[in-house]
């Protein structure tokens, strides 16, 4: 598989007409426990004009091992990033689509106490649907992209930093509840942890709405 480096041109294009790019991609969506969360960038002219860092890539494409290293290389990059975050029991209440744009939100707010001003930004999210603005959000201007963890820089750092952010907050779960395994699985759907769920329930750190039992196996 070719694997493809992320690029600034898509950001380069946008900076044209705003002055700051603001990069969202979430991680955790299609885990079975834990929160989801949204890792946000910011991009001006003068980071597009700086090399990528090395080995920057979406998450998912970061072995596990360097994943710390390119999110803090990312984090260095840009000129302020942050992670929203919604929990399990906010998903069970107002759904998946909803608890992402509330995520994204958080962690947009994030932004805005280091002096970002989100309304003089376009914001660059990953996917084709615009799930911030039906969550509340005002004053943005919000472009849906696929595939842009993939492709663009902006958003790559943000889908690495979030997983980063996630995975420390899943093995801090793991020490309080080992039997699930979330060191390794992150909440995901593999072989142990579904047999764990059915040796001993589910815990409050589980999507109790979704339906949990027939949730494929994911590795």
């Amino acid at each position: 598989m070719t694997v493809v480096e992320p690029r600034l041109t898509l950001e380069r294009r946008l900076l044209r007409e705003h002055p700051l790019v603001i990069a969202c991609d979430e991680v955790g969506r299609g885990a079975l426990a834990g929160p989801v969360a949204v890792g946000a960038t910011v991009v001006d002219a003068r980071d597009a004009r700086r090399r990528v860092p090395a080995g920057l890539r979406d998450s998912k494409l970061v072995p596990e091992a360097r994943r710390a290293d390119v999110a803090a290389r990312a984090s260095s990059w840009v000129s302020a990033s942050a992670v929203g975050w919604a929990s399990s029991a906010e998903i069970d209440e107002v759904g998946i689509m909803r608890a992402l744009g509330n995520a994204a939100i958080r962690a947009i707010a994030q932004l805005r106490v280091v002096g970002v001003v989100p309304e003089d930004a376009i914001v660059l999210l990953d996917g084709n649907y615009d799930y911030i603005r039906p969550a509340g959000a005002t004053g943005l201007t919000v472009r849906p992209v696929i595939k842009a963890d993939r492709d663009c820089a902006s958003a790559a750092a943000a889908s690495v930093i979030a997983k980063v952010a996630r995975d420390a907050l899943m093995v801090e779960l793991h020490d309080e509840l080992p039997a699930y395994q979330w060191a390794r699985n992150k909440g995901y759907a593999s072989p142990e942890h579904r047999d764990a769920i059915r040796a001993h329930g589910i815990s409050a750190h589980h999507r109790a709405s979704w339906s949990i039992a027939d949730a494929p196996t994911l590795f």
